[in-house]
């Protein structure tokens, strides 16, 4: 191993895979391991991690425990809901758009404690070791990157353990079994993937969901609910301003009760393999649909539809690990002028697995009554202006046929 890195920067969970982790870098690099846990809305207690990295010999001022929860939703969440991105017209990406985020800190973090190097727990086949390292390089180009999962031999379940167990790491009983799924969680979204979900034909078990009850369990009566936007930001439910994270955190509850935002995907990742997850965003669905409902009034019909022709490539860039990269910055910026008018109030009804827009208003918006109504319109629209609008749009289509008829 490099003689040359003497520190490094580890996210860390605490998790049996990061512990073994930490615990390999510290016999094969002989370095000192500085460990990095980010509150990202999980849901999971974060201070055992800190007592199994002091348990490793990681000192007490070489363990950081971050909340970044509204950060996470401030300032990636939201700018990515503002482009209504969709990976593969269906995914809302809850495990892409953390990634850079953890990254950023890492680096950050790196700098204050004057690492040679940083290192996750990504595996050799997987998007995130893309997502992670594309990140670092952006934010630092000269920064060494450690990937245990392509160097090492553990390469099975029952290495991992004997490592632990050769090493005393304690490994939860739960874990000594082959894992019947891997997840992700974060306040976006919960992911699952692997072991029982890598038949595409074989339904979801009810046991993988974690973040949604069961659509057909959910209230026998809608709910209704509405969402304040400004500048295509959510800032209230049922008009009562909430901070960003914590209006998603409300938005999940809402969609855990009625069982909104599941999805079964087979997905293409980006190094090249087909993969089937199971993803639930229970409060990102139902701001998402929102958020197009407040776009429905506002947007001027050519920017909306350019908006809806650059999504699928914001949204592969995301996937991709590309946040940092300037054709991303320069597509957001697009977006975010076209937020400017994009304010006012959804209505929406939450019922067995959905979430439907029954009603919008805004100060701004582009909707016009008098000139849309089929009864009298008092002169706000000449109908016989039609006829030469069609007429000049049909010109070429006439030529072609009058040549070829």
């Amino acid at each position: 191993m490099s003689d040359s890195i003497k520190r490094v920067v580890l996210a860390y969970s605490g998790g049996l895979d990061t512990s073994v982790i930490l615990k390999w870098l510290q016999v094969n690099y002989n370095c000192e391991v500085v460990t990095f846990t980010a509150d990202l809305g999980q849901g999971e207690e974060l201070e055992p991690a800190r007592r199994k990295a002091e348990m490793a010999g990681v000192k007490p001022e070489n363990i950081f425990i971050d909340d970044l929860r509204e950060e996470f939703v401030k300032d990636y969440v939201f700018p990515m809901m503002r482009a209504n991105a969709l990976y593969e017209g269906l995914y809302l990406l809850g495990t892409s758009i953390a990634r850079p985020l953890i990254a950023k800190r890492q680096i950050e973090i790196a700098k204050m404690v004057n690492a040679d190097a940083v290192s996750h727990g990504a595996t050799g086949k997987g998007n995130d070791q893309v997502r992670f390292e594309i990140g670092y390089y952006a934010l630092n180009p000269d920064i060494k990157v450690i990937a245990p999962w392509r160097e090492w031999d553990l390469t099975s379940r029952t290495a991992l353990i004997e490592f632990a167990e050769k090493h005393q790491i304690p490994v939860p009983k739960d874990k000594r079994g082959e894992s019947p799924f891997s997840t992700d969680a974060n306040l976006l979204h919960t992911s699952s993937e692997g072991k029982v979900l890598e038949d595409p034909w074989e339904e979801v078990p009810d046991y993988v969901f974690s973040r949604t009850n069961n659509p057909e369990d959910g209230p026998d009566v809608p709910e209704y609910i509405t969402v304040d936007f400004e500048h295509g930001d959510a800032v209230a439910i049922n008009g009562v301003g909430l901070s960003p994270a914590t209006l998603l955190a409300k938005l999940n509850d809402y969609g855990r009760l009625h069982g909104i935002g599941r999805l079964d995907l087979v997905e293409n990742r980006f190094v090249g393999m087909k993969s089937r997850g199971m993803y639930e965003t229970p409060g990102g669905t139902i701001l998402g649909i929102a958020h197009r409902g407040i776009e429905q009034l506002t947007l001027d019909r050519g920017a909306a539809h350019l908006k809806d022709e650059l999504m699928p490539r914001y949204a592969e860039l995301i996937y991709n690990g590309f946040w940092f990269a300037p054709e991303r910055e320069m597509l957001q910026a697009a977006i975010d002028h076209s937020q400017d008018k994009v304010t006012g109030t959804v209505r929406l009804k939450l019922y067995k697995g959905s979430a439907t827009v029954v009603g919008r208003k805004s100060p701004y918006s582009l909707y016009s009554e008098k000139v849309v109504t089929f009864e009298d319109d008092a002169g706000a629209y000449d109908q016989r202006d039609a006829a030469g609008f069609i007429k000049l749009n049909a010109l070429r289509l006439r030529l072609l046929g009058r040549r070829d008829g």
